[in-house]
């Protein structure tokens, strides 16, 4: 019976499975001479060669190594199994913490994406200031050369500034015309009833004028009238 040699192992590195590797090799060696020599024995004890008393000690002396190195191996492979286990459980927590972080980047990504097409939209959208009526440009550095070197922003801010100033003292002026005109129309109200007034005397003053001259002449003729008879 001829057992094949252990295949050779690539790509082992760690301390525990190359000794269980080296002790398995060694087993397997010592597997493969014990079964060499149990078959010596049974083809010279068939052919009446030797006898089981000839082979006898070799064999047991084969077989105690063998079981030492079995041993050993099995405690060798006990531990390389509770270590794998460990490993496994360490290679299953850094796979999950892999995917915590890659669910993060993925998170990042897309709040990125979000505040990229926030972003595009406020430069995008049609602020008020825009609407505005001000002045064109050039007229308000012409009127304004100290911001001939200000910035598209500075510039913006400044000409806003200017138009609420200027609005600011047309509102003035708006209000002062206003006082001005309600003054003016409280001056010709109250003219309009002083002539109101001065028209009832006048009037008043002609009809007792006239009631007074009525009464003279009418005293006058009376007494003329008299005379005659």
């Amino acid at each position: 019976m001829t057992v094949d040699p252990q295949p050779h192992v690539v790509g082992v590195t760690h301390p525990q499975l190359v000794a269980a590797l080296e002790t398995s090799k060694a087993a397997r060696e010592q597997a493969q001479g014990l079964v060499k020599l149990i078959a010596d024995a049974q083809t010279a004890i068939a052919n009446g060669t030797g006898t089981k008393a000839d082979f006898k000690l070799p064999i047991q002396k084969a077989k105690k190594p063998f079981w030492t190195n079995l041993a050993v191996l099995r405690g060798q492979h006990r531990r390389a199994h509770f270590k794998a286990r460990e490993t496994k459980a360490l290679t299953a927590e850094a796979r999950q913490e892999v995917d915590s972080l890659h669910l993060s980047l993925q998170n990042l990504r897309y709040e990125e994406r979000y505040l990229e097409l926030e972003i595009a939209a406020c430069e995008g959208f049609d602020h008020t200031y825009q609407l505005l009526p001000l002045i064109p440009g050039e007229e308000f550095l012409a009127q304004h050369p100290e911001h001939a070197d200000s910035d598209e922003n500075t510039l913006m801010i400044a000409r806003i500034n200017n138009e609420r100033a200027e609005r600011e003292a047309l509102e003035q002026q708006r209000l002062e015309l206003q006082k001005q005109k309600t003054k003016l129309t409280t001056e010709n109200k109250k003219r309009r009833e002083d002539l109101a007034n001065l028209d009832q005397q006048m009037e008043k003053f002609i009809d007792a004028s006239l009631s007074t001259f009525h009464s003279i002449f009418s005293s006058q003729n009376g007494s003329g009238v008299s005379g005659d008879k």
